[in-house]
């Protein structure tokens, strides 16, 4: 069968036509299911549908498979993993081991491990955390208090909530070469001590925290950044946890509060991303060189390659790239400004 367009799977999945199935699935984004273009439930908004043509790449993407189409099949291995997912899913506030999950499956913990992660793409652990944070931002957006909503998540406290989705930061080059085609990502500005901050978020995480003179040229260089994606004015009831990343970012920069561990949606190479992850690491009010970044990462001589990364990094302060200077301790580059960056160096080393 010839490559398919959108329009062309959409049409399928709204006449049920079971000529198409095995040539795509088709994920929901507001039930997190995925199923074969002839599945009989209750069809869905077409613009909360989401196309893959394969299964691997629709369960990696952190879709289950629909119980009633059942699309990856009914042989005993793949039922018993969907069977652990869904025990995951049931009791995301719960502590539990590979031991007990695996003891689910009929296997031992290794092997779980490794099966899971196999058709998943995630291991149990990160596949749990994907579902508290589901489950967190729902429970925001019914209208719980954020204390509440994250303790009924499953967090067991404020900090956690914030740190867990930072171990994956980065997503795929070619998932940002697309521009944020078929993304949704909200936006809000505020004013703060370093002036205009547009933050902006997918549903994974913060994706964009740039700084600038202006409202009006902050969206223009968002909109640079994602010029496929569809740009979304934050309203509190439709990202209730934008606005508190937002307060808690200022309150960082203002107030001293500690810097937020919120989660990340951005896009790298796999050089950047190293360097990135490494920047998290400095604490605040030390500053490390160029050369010094390279040689933890175990790259001495990609001084300029670092320098790059550190310029390329889309989240200002949330990955602390403003801590990096040259190694004769002036101030180097900064991609919102000196002087910017200077004030943050400055208000670092008062708070220490």
């Amino acid at each position: 069968m010839p490559k398919l367009s959108d329009n062309a799977m959409k049409n399928a999945v709204a006449q049920k036509d079971g000529s198409f199935d095995g040539h795509f699935y088709y994920g929901v984004i507001t039930t997190g299911v995925f199923c074969s273009p002839s599945c009989s439930t209750k069809a869905a908004n077409p613009e909360n549908l989401r196309f893959f043509l394969d299964i691997e790449s629709a369960m990696q993407a952190g879709y289950r498979p629909c119980k009633r189409c059942n699309p990856a099949g009914q042989d005993e291995r793949t039922q018993q993993l969907i069977d652990v997912a869904r025990y995951i899913e049931t009791h995301a506030e719960d502590k539990m081991t590979l031991t007990q999950l695996g003891n689910i499956a009929g296997v031992s913990p290794s092997r779980l491990q490794r099966s899971f992660k196999d058709m998943f793409g995630v291991s149990p652990k990160h596949y749990q955390d994907a579902v508290r944070m589901r489950k967190f931002k729902r429970s925001l957006k019914e209208g719980e208090r954020v204390t509440d909503a994250i303790y009924s998540s499953g967090y067991g406290s404020i900090s956690r909530v914030y740190g867990e989705a930072t171990r994956n930061i980065g997503m795929t080059p070619k998932a940002y070469r697309a521009g944020g085609k078929g993304e949704i990502i909200h936006y809000a500005c505020r004013e703060t001590a370093l002036g205009f901050m547009i933050m902006a978020a997918t549903d994974k995480g913060v994706c964009s925290v740039q700084f600038g003179d202006d409202k009006d040229s902050l969206l223009t260089l968002l909109g640079d950044e994602f010029p496929e994606a569809r740009l979304v004015l934050s309203a509190a009831q439709d990202a209730p946890e934008l606005d508190s990343w937002m307060l808690a970012l200022d309150q960082h920069m203002s107030q001293g509060a500690p810097r937020p561990d919120v989660p990340l949606d951005i896009r790298g190479t796999a050089f950047q991303i190293k360097v990135w992850q490494f920047l998290l690491s400095i604490k605040e009010g030390d500053v490390m060189s160029y050369g010094e970044v390279a040689a933890h990462i175990d790259n001495p001589k990609a001084v300029r390659a670092v320098g790059t990364a550190c310029g390329k990094n889309p989240v200002g302060i949330l990955i602390p790239c403003h801590r990096v200077l040259r190694s004769d301790g002036s101030l180097g580059g900064y991609r919102w400004g000196l002087e910017r960056k200077r004030t943050l160096l400055d208000m670092e080393r008062a708070r220490r």
